[in-house]
């Protein structure tokens, strides 16, 4: 991350690194404090976390894939002097080797607001995910997630 990274190069790098398991850049590229919201997904309320937070939940359940792909598109950006909001459609598809199907896909579009920390550089402060539908196998995730504890 640099200081000439947009609000919008924030948010691919973020699904970029999470693709790649970079966990210490996925750290760095969020605020100190983050809202983050799956409820329209998973039914559990937006929570204030820690980045260290966040990517200790992630790594509880997308190492267990053999890959995953996030994609973005139709990525929309409002800036202000000290925060932003970036709009973009996403697509999950998450791949692991299974008798009842491969992929699970996650359909669904984003709204993230970001705040200039002291160096001047764009984090994400608030991620909430708007979930449109899902895909494939959907028992794939308990697999990924039994995977990672027997890693451990």
């Amino acid at each position: 991350m640099n200081a000439q990274d947009s609000p919008k190069d924030v948010v691919i790098k973020l699904f970029v690194a999470t693709d790649q398991k970079n966990w210490e850049e996925v750290e760095s590229l969020f605020y100190k404090e983050v809202n983050l919201d799956y409820s329209s997904m998973n039914g559990n309320p937006a929570t204030i976390l820690k980045p260290s937070e966040i990517v200790a939940a992630w790594k509880t359940l997308l190492p267990g894939f053999q890959f995953t792909h996030h994609q973005i598109g139709n990525v929309l950006e409002k800036t202000n002097k000290n925060s932003a909001k970036v709009f973009c459609y996403g697509t999950a598809s998450h791949y692991l080797e299974d008798e009842k199907g491969n992929i699970w896909v996650v359909i669904g579009s984003y709204d993230f607001e970001l705040k200039k920390n002291d160096q001047n550089q764009w984090q994400v402060s608030s991620m909430k995910f708007n979930f449109k539908f899902q895909e494939g196998n959907t028992s794939l995730p308990q697999k990924a997630i039994e995977i990672v504890k027997n890693q451990k």
